[in-house]
């Protein structure tokens, strides 16, 4: 399992999204991208989550900077999900965990004494160069999507 750092050269994926889709990490090289892994489609964490980053999406664009959601979920699973809450970010299918491996978000977790396999609530901030510029793990979502637009703001070169 990858233990990415800050500095590391984020690893690159393509993958479905919603709305028929297709996201390639490389090819937004000239943009800061927010990666964030989440575990599943209409859970109250990721709902709200997802909602966040959909509130704050304007002064992400403002600073050129993309954000992507990944989740183990099926592209047509995002579709519903995004039309329930009328998100506003693309979610990527990763159905096959092996962008979770990747970035080291596919993790032993456990609940009420029973161990499984599970996505870590986990967020990348990738810099224009393709290079992770913060990493967060085991993400709270309250106050979160505000850490990483301020973490975005240094990253984009911009203020307030």
């Amino acid at each position: 399992m990858a233990t990415l750092r800050e500095g590391d050269k984020a690893p690159d994926f393509e993958l479905s999204t919603d709305g028929g889709g297709r996201f390639r990490l490389s090819k937004q090289r000239g943009n800061p991208v927010v990666v964030y892994f989440y575990p599943k489609d209409d859970t109250s964490g990721c709902t709200l989550e997802a909602i966040d980053f959909t509130r704050r999406k304007g002064d992400f664009d403002n600073m050129d900077t993309l954000i992507v959601g990944l989740s183990p979920d099926s592209p047509e699973d995002h579709d519903k999900f995004k039309e329930k809450h009328d998100l506003g970010v693309v979610l990527a299918a990763d159905q096959d965990r092996k962008v979770a491996e990747a970035y080291g978000s596919w993790v032993e977790k456990s609940m009420y004494g029973r161990k499984y396999m599970g996505v870590d609530r986990s967020t990348f901030l990738v810099d224009r160069d393709g290079v992770i510029a913060k990493v967060w793990r085991n993400v709270k979502v309250k106050g979160h999507v505000d850490e990483v637009l301020e973490a975005a703001r240094l990253v984009a070169g911009t203020s307030g």
